[in-house]
């Protein structure tokens, strides 16, 4: 996996999270620098683990499966770009509840579980899955924590194109996956 391509799909995957951390300054939930920082590392951490259990979950099974892992990945990333597109339409995701350990862990897990499916991905890609999840974290944290930190200057239109951003940069890695395979 190139250096840009993985980059682009850090950014990519952590779109999500930033558009919820977006939403979280935009809401004045996130006053305070702490609590910005707070976003960060949660969904800096979760969204860096998650490709990690993916990867892992999918090892066991990248040998039986080889001969259309081009075709899974690019199921995977499409499906989770295309699902990233439909959610920007969706009300903002920051609006009840306030910044408890509880809720940003519960906000963590719900914008990650995307990384997880491209942690599959990851393994049928045969990647250094430790420097990937770790770029996807760092990429992630510090995303998110400008996205909390001028959340409340940004507007919500721009929070929808950063999701819708994110998706079609999956569904083209996806599609690049495949063509590569395909035309050797």
């Amino acid at each position: 996996m190139s250096s840009f391509v993985l980059m682009t799909t850090a950014v990519a995957l952590s779109m999500d999270a930033f558009a919820v951390a977006t939403s979280c300054g935009i809401s004045n939930k996130a006053k305070t620098l702490i609590l910005q920082l707070k976003i960060g590392i949660f969904f800096g951490f979760f969204q860096g683990i998650m490709p990690l259990l993916g990867y892992l979950l999918a090892s066991f099974f990248a040998e039986k499966i080889r001969f259309i892992d081009h075709w899974i990945a690019f199921v995977l990333l499409a499906f989770i770009g295309i699902k990233m597109i439909l959610e920007s339409k969706e009300e903002e995701r920051c609006r009840a509840g306030k910044l408890t350990n509880k809720y940003l862990f519960t906000l963590s897990i719900a914008t990650s579980i995307d990384a997880m499916a491209t942690g599959i991905s990851f393994a049928l890609l045969n990647v250094n899955i430790w420097a990937v999840s770790l770029i996807i974290g760092v990429t992630t944290f510090a995303i998110s924590f400008t996205g909390a930190r001028f959340g409340q200057n940004l507007g919500h239109k721009f929070q929808s194109g950063s999701e819708i951003f994110g998706g079609v940069i999956l569904i083209l890695i996806g599609g690049k996956i495949l063509l590569e395979h395909l035309l050797g």
